[in-house]
């Protein structure tokens, strides 16, 4: 790229066809640390787009604070609408987010995600049984949707009856710049206001019958000695339910649309399912769910040549830093055999660094290995029946119709 480019992280169109690569790139080796001007009602911020100083701001809350204007990138419109963002534990600094995060991390320790494996492959040969009748599938809502939803809500509690429409509302939530899915912001006002009322269902049958599941872990325990409040376990059950589902299935769908752009990598974990989890990382690598977060200045700090000011937002976009040439050999090729040369598992950012590491990244990569593992088992050759259909997102960078076409094993 020549020049200076027409840069616009602003724009959902931006991200429509995978992240802008490009772009990231020139951002990268011109200005790692980049002012961008405000557009229509977005208000200017900082891009940051080198690993270096994404994983500086991250671990530093005191100086970049979660908590002061959230990280979502939308601006919340009222003090009030901030008030309720304040709740959820993404938009908590320390000391208060470590003490939420400790409650809930023991349900997603390594141990007790591989706890679930059992279960989760019965669900993910269901799945796919279904999905390859006939040689054809919508492959985001008969496959990729399917393993997440049902894993998180099982682990949650929500009756059978209830998970489709959770399915629903996570789209509304987070399809708030795209016409198919939401109209206004009071739409996405609404979906969290039904969720937080089957939270409370949930809470209500849980107190009756008593289950080992997330719930319990959330219903019994405390923060400071003290249980949660309604308010406090309703935002907890929102963000592991929409967290838990969208991103997922989104590594789900970018990792089948990468491979069936480069068939040959498919046929090589067809030969030689080893290659698995390297392709997973590669995945999250190349095509990370999470496009961007956001964090404010507490008090002037340089980084990356610039003078950041106390207020100024700044935006860490993970898809770039996980393109870092620092860190990577040709970033912009897809290569599934990556790990075996790179440490691509730990040099990535798809999960984020720092105290907001992911929580559900073991759990996350555990369904992918499964999903991934029983497709590989019967779908031979698959190529796209049709258009893709992209979400309109400058935050999530997912996928919302991909048909296929494929010979059955």
């Amino acid at each position: 790229m020549s020049g200076c480019p027409h840069i616009d992280l602003i724009n959902p169109d931006t991200f429509k066809g995978g992240h802008p690569r490009e772009m990231y790139r020139y951002l990268r080796n011109e200005a790692p640390v980049y002012w961008h001007e405000p557009v229509g009602d977005h208000p200017g911020y900082w891009v940051i787009s080198r690993q270096e100083e994404l994983d500086y701001v991250s671990k530093n809350p005191k100086l970049f604070s979660s908590h002061e204007r959230s990280c979502m990138l939308h601006e919340p419109a009222t003090d009030d609408d901030l008030a309720m963002l304040r709740l959820l534990m993404i938009n908590m600094d320390p000391p208060q987010h470590l003490k939420y995060r400790r409650l809930i991390r023991n349900a997603f320790t390594p141990a007790k995600v591989e706890s679930y494996r059992g279960r989760f492959e019965q669900i993910a040969r269901d799945i796919v049984s279904r999905a390859v009748e006939g040689g054809r599938c919508e492959f985001v809502e008969d496959v990729a949707m399917e393993l997440p939803l049902l894993a998180i809500c099982e682990l949650m509690g929500v009756p059978i009856e209830r998970r489709q429409r959770l399915f629903e509302l996570t789209n509304i939530m987070l399809g708030m710049d795209d016409p198919d899915l939401t109209t206004s912001p009071e739409d996405g006002t609404n979906a969290m206001v039904e969720m937080f009322m089957m939270a409370m269902d949930i809470a209500a049958a849980h107190k009756e019958k008593p289950q080992e599941d997330i719930v319990n872990t959330l219903l019994e325990g405390t923060v400071e000695d003290e249980p949660l409040t309604d308010d406090e376990f309703c935002n907890f059950f929102m963000l592991l339910i929409v967290a838990g589902n969208e991103t997922t299935r989104t590594v789900t769908s970018q990792g089948m649309r990468l491979l069936m752009e480069h068939p040959e990598q498919y046929q090589k974990l067809v030969d030689d399912p080893s290659l698995i989890g390297d392709a997973i990382e590669e995945f999250l690598r190349f095509n990370p769910a999470v496009i961007a977060f956001k964090r404010t200045a507490m008090e002037d700090v340089e980084l990356g040549g610039q003078v950041i000011r106390k207020g100024d937002r700044v935006q860490l976009y993970y898809g770039a830093a996980s393109a870092d040439e620092a860190n990577f050999k040709e970033p912009d090729t897809f290569d599934i055999t990556r790990n075996r040369r790179e440490d691509v598992r730990n040099e990535h950012r798809a999960f984020g660094i720092g105290q907001h590491f992911c929580l559900g990244s073991h759990l996350a990569r555990l369904e992918l290995e499964v999903i991934f593992t029983e497709i590989l088992k019967h779908v031979r050759n698959p190529r796209f029946d049709g258009e893709v259909s992209w979400l309109r997102s400058n935050f999530i960078n997912g996928i919302k119709k991909m048909p296929i076409v494929f010979d059955v094993a």
